[in-house]
């Protein structure tokens, strides 16, 4: 008798089962965030000390003392905008955004739902300076929702759908990164810049020595996490930028090898990003007062 050989599931399909939980949980998250600000007064100023808490130190001058609300928007979204960053290489790379052809609806789709809410906003905020600035927030597509109300309709909600707006959402992540590095970065340090830089060639460095073990990249990493921290930039760039260091080898048909430090990175981190991060990103970000 044939032995049964289960078909290999690859990195896209594990990242959409397991982020239908997480869009679940980071809606409960932002409900409960929004809860807490708006249904009792002593849980609102609970819930401001908390996140604006500090802690004692300073990392850099431009942020000030650090406190809970930095650490999540700075730090573990960093970590957040890795695995994107680890997602977009390894889609473009071996995956649906492999081929101009399958590029093109995906990135047009997802420039006109950026471009479009923008243009929609500042239509409305015009001759308004304090609100102008915020046009990108509409710009944003937050997929982890989007998902997650997907994750509702069950199986009426068809699997290319699913595919579709994971596809989208990459080149979205892509734009949203492009905005956060050139609108709203106020101040560079050319120092620390440079420095980010130098780290930066040596991840690539060791991605062409062959280097496939991974510490030394996590490493470098935090590193470069912390020049970009230090130069002025949002520090979410860096995530994005590491991960681009990270080395991947093609295996069309077989697209989870162990011996792939990209795909073993994704595959490790994912998790964390999806049921962890982004629930408490969301809970630290939700909490707007109505």
């Amino acid at each position: 008798m044939a032995k049964f050989v289960p078909p290999i599931r690859s990195a896209l399909w594990t990242f959409l089962a397991g982020q239908a939980g997480s869009g679940a949980l980071l809606i409960l998250a932002a409900a409960l965030a929004i809860a807490c600000v708006n249904l009792w007064p002593i849980s609102a100023h609970a819930y401001h000390d908390l996140l604006h808490w500090p802690l004692g130190y300073s990392l850099s001058a431009k942020l000030g003392e650090m406190t809970p609300h930095l650490w999540i928007n700075d730090g573990l979204m960093a970590v957040f905008f890795f695995v994107v960053g680890l997602e977009i290489k390894r889609e473009w790379l071996d995956g649906r955004l492999s081929t101009w052809e399958r590029r093109r609806l995906p990135f047009i789709a997802a420039a006109a739902g950026m471009i479009a809410p923008a243009i929609v906003y500042l239509v409305i905020a015009r001759g308004q300076p304090g609100l102008s600035a915020g046009w990108a927030i509409p710009a944003a597509t937050d997929i982890a929702f989007a998902i997650g109300v997907l994750a509702l309709l069950g199986k009426r909600a068809p699997l290319s759908l699913k595919l579709l707006l994971t596809t989208i959402a990459i080149v979205d992540d892509m734009g949203a990164v492009a905005i956060i590095a050139i609108a709203y970065t106020a101040s560079i340090g050319g120092a620390a810049l440079l420095a980010a830089g130098l780290v930066y060639g040596a991840m690539l460095s060791l991605g062409r020595l062959g280097v496939k073990v991974l510490w030394p990249y996590l490493l470098l990493a935090l590193l470069l996490w912390y020049c970009v921290l230090l130069s002025g930039v949002h520090a979410t760039i860096a995530g994005v930028l590491a991960a681009t260091a990270i080395p991947i080898r093609s295996t069309p048909g077989t697209p989870d090898a162990t011996d792939s430090p990209l795909h073993r990175l994704e595959h490790l981190l994912h998790p964390w990003s999806a049921y962890l991060i982004v629930p408490i990103f969301g809970f630290a970000n939700a909490g707007v007062a109505i």
